[in-house]
C-alpha cells in the first residue's frame, strides 16, 4: 500500500486505496567501484552503476534556481542529473533525474556533506527536504547545521522521466466502485479494472517498466551521491525510503557513511511485496482501533460515541449510507476508505479526519464532500497523483514476482478481510494489477551486511499500520552492529519528523557525530493529538 503523505484526495483503479548537496563541487570525485557480489546475475549492472558514478562524479550538478512552477523558492537550487536507463548498457539510453539541495546553515568548518533523503512511496518525491531549511523546522536545525539537505525525485516520478498508466482525470474521477465486493460478479468487475490497468502501465510507459525496480533507483541514488561530489553517502529513508536504504547497504555498503531508516519496510526476500501488502492489513485494523479508542475519548469534541465500538457502529453507517448513494453524488464507500486511511497513517490526521467524521453526523455533509472527493479542476494535482499510483504499481510489480492464480489472491483475502476488514480488499484491488504485469518480474535483492557496512540507525513505532514492526526487527538482525530505537505506544508513520526529545537528541547526535547508543533504545511515544 501506498505511502500517501495524506496530502492529497485521489481514488485509484476502481478501489479506494491512496494508498503518501555541495554548493561547490571540488573538482572530479573518483567513484568508488560498486560491490558486485551482492547477487548472482548483477555484474554488469554493478559495473555499469560504477561506469555511470564514475562520470556523473566528473559531471558534477549545474545547480540553478528552480524552475517557478516547482515551487521550491530562493537558496534552494535545483539541477540534473543523468543515469543510464538500464545499468547493464551503461551507455545505452540515459535519462535525467530531478535534485534539489540547500546548503548548511552552519560554518564551513561545521559541513559534514549531504544528507539524502527519500519519504517512501514507491512513488513518493524527495524535493520538499530542502524546505525543512527554510521553513525552520526545530526538529531538523542542528542536522542542517552541518549538512546540505538534498532531495530527488526517483526514477518515474515527477520531474524524473515520470511514468503514466491512465489519463489522471480518469484516474481520480469518483464515484469508485465499492472495493468490498458483495458478489462474484463484483470481483470479476474489480479483476478487470485491474488488468486494464496493467495494460495501460504497458501501452503508456512500457519503455521504463522493466527497470522501474528498488535496485535501479538504490543504482541512481550512488549516482546522486558521485554527482554531489561525496565519495561516501548520508542518507534518511522513510517508509518505502527504508527498502531503498536496505538495498542501498546491500549493494555499495562501503559506500555509506550514514544511515537513518525510520518506520521500515520488512526486506526478507519473501515479504517483498505480496506479503508485505496482507501484513499491512492486519496492522491497519490495529491502528484504526487506536484511532477509534482516540475518538471515543474526546467525544466531547467530535460526539461520534464513548467507546470504540460506538465509533465503529458510526463508521459503518456512514459507509452504508455512502454505499446506498453516494454522498454528494461523489463519495462512495471507496472515497470514504481514501479519507479516512490517513488517520490509521498519521496521527496528525486524527484531528482532520474526525472532525469532519464528526461535522457529518452533525448534520455537515459538505466538509465530507470537501475532504473526500477528488477535485477535478486541479489537474496538476491530479497528475502527480496519478504518477504517484503509477511508480508505486511499477516499481512493486518489478521488483518482485507475483501470484498469478487469482484463486490464491480471493482466498488468502477472503480470510484476511473476516478480522481485517478496514483496508484488505482496497489494498488488494490497488495491487492486483502485479497479476496480469506484462514485464519481466525480478527477483528481490537478499538484504544483507558486506563489507565495509556502517553501523545504521534504525527508528520504528510499534503500531506503525503501513511498515508493521516486525519489519525494523527484521532489517536489525540482517545490519550487524545496527542499532534499533522503538517508539512505544506509538503508531504514526514516519516517526524521525515528530517530537520526541528521546529519538530527536539521538537522530541528532548519530547524524552529528556518528555515536550510537551500546544497546538498543525503547522511547515512550510522543505526545498525542489534541483536539
Amino acid at each position: 500500500m501506498r505511502d500517501i503523505r495524506a496530502k492529497k484526495r485521489t481514488a485509484t483503479l476502481g478501489s479506494a486505496s491512496v494508498v503518501a548537496a555541495a554548493t561547490l563541487i571540488a573538482g572530479a570525485v573518483a567513484a568508488p567501484t560498486a560491490n558486485a557480489s551482492a547477487g548472482h546475475g548483477q555484474d554488469r549492472e554493478a559495473r555499469g552503476a560504477a561506469i555511470a558514478a564514475a562520470r556523473a562524479a566528473q559531471a558534477g550538478i549545474d545547480w540553478q534556481d528552480c524552475p517557478a512552477d516547482w515551487g521550491l523558492a530562493k537558496p534552494i537550487q535545483c539541477g540534473w542529473v543523468s543515469v543510464p536507463l538500464d545499468y547493464a548498457h551503461p551507455f545505452g539510453k540515459q535519462i535525467k533525474l530531478a535534485v534539489d539541495h540547500i546548503g548548511n546553515t552552519g560554518t564551513k568548518q561545521e559541513r559534514q556533506g549531504a544528507l539524502v533523503y527519500n519519504p517512501g512511496g514507491p512513488g513518493g518525491s524527495g524535493m520538499r527536504f530542502p524546505a525543512r531549511v527554510t521553513a525552520k523546522n526545530p526538529i531538523w536545525a542542528n542536522v542542517a547545521k552541518a549538512y546540505d539537505f538534498v532531495g530527488f525525485d526517483p526514477r518515474g516520478v515527477g520531474h524524473s522521466a515520470p511514468i503514466s498508466c491512465v489519463d489522471p482525470q480518469e484516474f481520480v474521477k469518483a464515484p469508485k466502485m465499492d472495493p468490498v465486493p458483495d458478489s462474484e460478479a463484483d470481483k470479476l468487475a474489480q479483476r478487470k479494472l485491474a488488468s486494464e490497468y496493467a495494460d495501460g502501465c504497458f501501452e503508456r510507459s512500457g519503455e521504463m517498466l522493466p527497470y522501474m525496480t528498488t535496485p535501479n533507483t538504490v543504482r541512481d541514488l550512488d549516482v546522486i551521491r558521485a554527482a554531489l561530489g561525496e565519495k561516501k553517502l548520508n542518507y534518511l529513508g522513510v517508509s518505502y525510503g527504508t527498502y531503498i536504504g536496505a538495498v542501498y547497504g546491500t549493494l555499495f555498503p562501503g559506500h555509506l557513511r550514514r544511515m537513518v531508516v525510520d518506520s521500515v519496510v520488512n526486506p526478507a526476500r519473501q515479504n517483498i511485496w505480496y506479503q508485505a501488502n496482507l501484513d499491512q492489513d492486519v496492522a491497519f485494523e490495529g491502528r484504526w482501533k487506536d484511532w477509534e479508542d482516540w475518538v471515543a475519548k474526546n467525544d466531547a469534541a467530535f460526539h461520534l460515541g464513548t467507546t470504540r465500538d460506538a465509533v465503529q457502529a458510526k463508521w459503518l453507517e456512514l459507509r452504508a449510507t455512502a454505499k446506498k448513494s453516494p454522498i454528494g453524488g461523489v463519495v462512495g464507500p471507496a472515497e470514504l476508505i481514501s479519507f479516512f486511511q490517513s488517520a490509521p497513517y498519521y496521527d496528525s490526521s486524527w484531528v482532520p479526519v474526525a472532525t469532519v467524521f464528526g461535522k457529518y453526523f452533525a448534520g455537515d455533509t459538505q466538509a465530507l464532500v470537501d475532504a473526500a472527493a477528488p477535485d477535478m479542476s486541479d489537474t496538476a494535482g491530479n497528475v502527480s497523483a496519478e504518477n504517484g499510483n503509477a511508480v508505486y504499481t511499477a516499481v512493486e510489480c518489478a521488483d518482485a514476482k507475483w501470484p498469478t492464480s487469482w484463486r490464491k489472491w480471493d482466498r488468502d483475502n477472503t480470510r484476511l478481510n473476516q478480522d481485517y476488514p478496514f483496508m484488505t480488499w482496497a489494498n488488494a484491488w490497488m495491487n492486483l494489477p502485479c497479476a496480469t504485469w506484462h514485464t519481466k518480474q525480478q527477483t528481490p535483492v537478499n538484504v544483507k551486511t558486506g563489507k565495509g557496512l556502517p553501523q545504521v540507525m534504525i527508528v520504528q513505532s510499534t503500531n506503525d499500520a503501513a511498515t508493521p514492526y516486525a519489519g525494523a526487527v527484521e532489517l536489525h538482525k540482517r545490519f550487524q552492529g545496527s542499532r534499533l530505537i522503538t517508539e512505544k505506544g506509538a503508531g504514526s508513520h514516519g516517526v524521525t519528523g515528530l517530537v520526541n526529545s528521546c529519538i530527536n537528541a539521538r537522530v541528532d547526535a548519530y547524524l552529528l557525530t556518528g555515536k550510537l547508543d551500546a544497546a538498543d533504545v525503547t522511547c515512550g511515544p510522543h505526545a498525542t493529538p489534541k483536539p
